[in-house]
């Protein structure tokens, strides 16, 4: 089992692909949509073995390398009841929350700073929408 640190901003399945003798991972535009990650800024890259569905086990071969496997599940569920902490303001005005793996919530009414106890009331692959059940403001 893969300890994943707190500091953790993304994690996204991708492939490794060769383009003209370099060796290049994508990064999925949802992440810079989210501000998980920006163009021209440099992160840590951490290179985790793609586990075999049916068995469990991890293989590294270049069988398993053809295989692609889906993004992980969101780290939320409808209904769950969260403390959360608003770092920034999105494109319509509503506040933005990120739970582990850089998993974003956005948060209609709250402030950069708010540190509110949201309800979940929408979960999506990349986004989760929640309702401030009770509010904190610094």
């Amino acid at each position: 089992m893969v300890e994943i640190p707190d500091s953790l901003r993304s994690l996204f399945t991708a492939r490794v692909e060769e383009r003209g003798g370099r060796y290049l991972i994508e990064i999925p535009e949802s992440e810079i949509e989210h501000e998980a990650a920006r163009p021209g800024e440099t992160y840590r890259v951490a290179v985790l073995p793609t586990p075999d569905p049916v068995s469990g086990s991890t293989d590294t071969s270049s069988t398993n390398s053809d295989r692609s496997s889906g993004p992980p599940d969101p780290p939320v569920d409808e209904g769950e009841v969260r403390d959360v902490t608003i770092e920034s303001v999105g494109d319509q005005g509503d506040g933005i929350a990120k739970v582990e793996r850089g998993y974003v919530v956005i948060v209609p009414d709250a402030k950069p700073g708010d540190q509110p106890t949201v309800e979940i009331e929408q979960v999506k692959e990349n986004v989760a929408f929640a309702r401030v059940i009770d509010g904190r403001r610094p």
